[in-house]
């Protein structure tokens, strides 16, 4: 069978519509001859007769009353991917907005934005810092960013999220705290300390999963003080006056002071995802995950490689 062409199709559509050739060439400012020769064309093309012309108009044959249901789709559907190329074309001369709370990308945000760059010709990624999830989120959903880098959960179905790193989950306890002095911790250890929570998640849902919040066991997480931001937090833990879970990567970003980050074995591990709205170029979305997959092997690459030499020459 010859390939439809797709005139021809919206030709016929048209007198589908309308049961009337005449009708449909007014509707597609054509000329009646001119719908006439696609129809008859189509029906060249699909070896099929798809009208019975009468003194009122037309009727559709059942191939034809098949064509008029599946027909208009598939040119909706190519309408669409039309729509999407031309925007994957002007998303190359564009700009991209990048929302990151500097506490969370600070260690790739600057690379993926230059990778990024790189690689599409003629866009512009500006990167705009965020204090905290919420405000990452609200950026979102007010349309002044594109997209975020954000650990899961968002609390927020409207938005599309793909992992980009998994980070273990650690503990941040006072160096004065009994547990101190251990190198790894499980949540048994830490049943009965209270957990404090910076006043920065997105959700209920958020919340319950940076608190541990049921335990293994099914017991209720210990809650600790509410306070306003992470440094807040970490000021109160190095008072003794509760603990943190966090992702582990945070303790190269966060002052120490008198806090001692250890690793949970047990503690479910943090997503890193970037973040997105439906009005992004997914197109370049799409590049920006890539860039970003890249950039954080790259380091964590690097960092095992580190680690291997810094092994090797402490060997006697």
């Amino acid at each position: 069978m010859s390939e439809i062409d797709l005139r021809h199709l919206r030709s016929f559509l048209a007198v589908a519509r309308q049961r009337s050739i005449t009708g449909a060439g007014a509707a597609l400012h054509l000329s009646q001859q001119a719908v006439s020769t696609h129809v008859r064309q189509l029906e060249r093309s699909l070896g099929v007769a798809l009208l019975v012309r009468t003194s009122r108009g037309v009727l559709l044959t059942a191939a034809g009353e098949e064509l008029a249901a599946g027909g208009a789709t598939v040119v909706d559907d190519v309408a669409r991917l039309a729509a999407r190329v031309r925007a994957a074309a002007s998303a190359q001369t564009g700009t991209l907005r990048l929302a990151c709370c500097p506490a969370a990308t600070t260690l790739f945000a600057v690379d993926v934005a230059d990778a990024l760059e790189a690689a599409v010709p003629g866009l512009r990624v500006t990167l705009k810092g965020a204090q905290s999830p919420k405000q990452e989120r609200d950026l979102l959903n007010d349309g002044a960013a594109d997209a975020a880098f954000m650990w899961l959960p968002v609390g927020d179905p409207g938005l599309h999220t793909r992992v980009v790193r998994t980070d273990p989950r650690a503990v941040v306890v006072s160096t004065r705290h009994p547990l101190a002095d251990r190198n790894t911790l499980t949540l048994a250890d830490l049943a009965d300390e209270p957990v404090l929570c910076p006043d920065v998640l997105v959700s209920p849902e958020d919340e319950r999963f940076w608190l541990a919040d049921p335990r293994p066991d099914g017991r209720p997480a210990p809650r600790g003080r509410s306070v306003p931001t992470v440094e807040d937090c970490l000021l109160e833990v190095g008072r003794g006056r509760g603990i943190w879970f966090a992702p582990q990567p945070l303790h190269a970003l966060l002052p120490a002071g008198n806090v001692r980050w250890i690793e949970v074995t047990d503690g479910e591990p943090f997503d890193l995802a970037v973040v997105w709205t439906d009005s992004a170029p997914q197109p370049v979305i799409a590049r920006l995950i890539a860039e970003v997959r890249a950039v954080v092997e790259g380091g964590r690459q690097f960092h095992e490689a580190a680690a291997s030499t810094a092994q090797a020459g402490a060997q006697p």
